[in-house]
């Protein structure tokens, strides 16, 4: 791959339940462009990823939510998995991190599940966005312009329905994360 993101720190913010792929294949296609990828979690140790219902493989967390700051990244990669953004959302730390990715103008990238961390961040109004198909009243209600499309990008925020949707929303945060801080990605 190339080098586009050379220099740029990724964080991928998950914990227990995330859809694996959701995080492997992006995380991979994120590293190889160059970026160091970092995952954060509001939890220590080992985070379980789930294959569907399924159990898949731990991971080990990088550093603690607690411990870090939108201000040390240039991107932010949200994961799905039901269970995973289900929990982030009723952690005010996490809900913080995400928020202030959009306060510093920096790019995210959310998938299936993911967005429902950013209608929790109060990130989506006005925003043109995708998700897994149940979110979509979510999503309305807070205020987005939700769309069935396979990769969506609107200034900076790059969503995706499942993860079939996984080779265009690698292709569209890696681009988004090598543009860099848009000024209309905001709270």
């Amino acid at each position: 791959m190339s080098n586009q993101l050379n220099g740029k720190r990724i964080a991928f913010l998950a914990t227990d339940g995330f859809e694996q792929v959701e995080l492997t294949q992006p995380w991979d296609a994120i590293k190889a462009a160059g970026a160091q990828v970092v995952l954060v979690s509001p939890k220590d140790g080992k985070i379980q990823g789930m294959n569907h219902d399924e159990k898949a493989d731990q991971f080990e967390v990088d550093l603690n939510v607690e411990k870090v700051s939108a201000e040390d990244f240039d991107g932010l990669v949200l994961p799905g998995g039901v269970a995973n953004p289900d929990t982030l959302r009723t952690c005010e730390t996490s809900v913080s991190f995400i928020r202030d990715f959009f306060k510093q103008h920096k790019p995210v990238a959310a998938i299936c599940h993911g967005p429902w961390t950013l209608i929790e961040a109060g990130v989506v109004k006005g925003r043109q966005v995708t998700s897994w198909p149940s979110l979509k009243t979510d999503l309305k209600n807070a205020g987005a312009n939700w769309v069935d499309e396979q990769c969506v990008c609107d200034e900076g925020l790059v969503t995706s329905r499942n993860p079939d949707d996984l080779p265009a929303f690698c292709a569209k945060a890696i681009e988004e994360f090598a543009e860099g801080k848009h000024a209309e990605q905001t709270v």
